[in-house]
């Protein structure tokens, strides 16, 4: 059965209390509290630096079965590489998380490329084909020269989802490309209307026999963490 998986980008913060965090609450306890609540989360600082395993050894501790971790991929191969010649980077960044994937943990791996990275289907061929088709991946795109058929074609090829990316400027077309899908709420705030259409898209996903990430904005207050909880509720209610 198809299954959502929503929460937020990253979960270490004090400022989410007392909304969504007990106000006695150590923030060492922060991920097993957030764990109790929602079902997944979009680690970024994996972009920045290669996780230890023993921060891995802690995560799995912590968080119950069935809970997913979303990866966003390395900066090096994203940001510096650009996705040319990174089949050594990515060998050594997925073995980083290896053990996620050992303990049924691993959710998507998130590829956001660079705003200025302008479509390039050859180069999008060749970096899939480094990819390992057991890893899930999902693939942010921030220019709008990728939003066509020929990006929308090579994704399915590989059962890579397309992230539909959602800001207060820009929205990325919702297509399905994968198996799954994968979305980013990027908006700081959301109507309830607008929550409604997303669970509406969900079920019709879900349906359709596809899971569903689903990510909000984390900042500084906990209204994301609160739409995503909202969100999990209303499926399940």
């Amino acid at each position: 059965m198809a299954q959502l998986f929503a929460g937020t980008s990253g979960w270490a913060y004090p400022s989410w209390k007392p909304e969504f965090y007990p106000e006695k609450l150590a923030q060492k306890k922060f991920l097993g509290y957030y764990a109790t609540q929602l079902n997944t989360v979009e680690v970024n600082f994996t972009f920045r630096q290669l996780v230890k395993e023993s921060t891995i050894q802690n995560w799995l501790l912590e968080t119950p079965p069935g809970f997913r971790f979303g990866i966003k991929a390395h900066q090096v191969i994203t940001h510096i590489k650009r996705l040319k010649a990174t089949e050594d980077f990515v060998k050594r960044f997925l073995a980083t998380v290896e053990p996620l994937a050992a303990a049924g943990k691993l959710g998507p791996v998130l590829f956001q490329l660079p705003p200025n990275l302008k479509a390039d289907a050859a180069l999008l061929k060749d970096f899939l084909a480094v990819l390992p088709r057991s890893v899930s991946s999902a693939f942010e795109f921030r220019h709008e020269s990728w939003f066509g058929d020929s990006t929308w074609d090579l994704l399915k090829s590989c059962n890579s989802a397309l992230c539909v990316a959602e800001t207060e400027t820009r929205t990325t077309p919702d297509e399905v490309t994968s198996s799954f899908a994968y979305y980013r709420f990027r908006k700081p705030a959301y109507t309830p209307d607008e929550r409604k259409a997303m669970v509406w898209r969900i079920q019709e996903h879900m349906a359709a026999g596809r899971n569903v990430f689903a990510y909000f904005k984390h900042e500084e207050t906990p209204a994301g963490a609160l739409y995503a909880l909202e969100m999990l509720r209303e499926m399940r209610g």
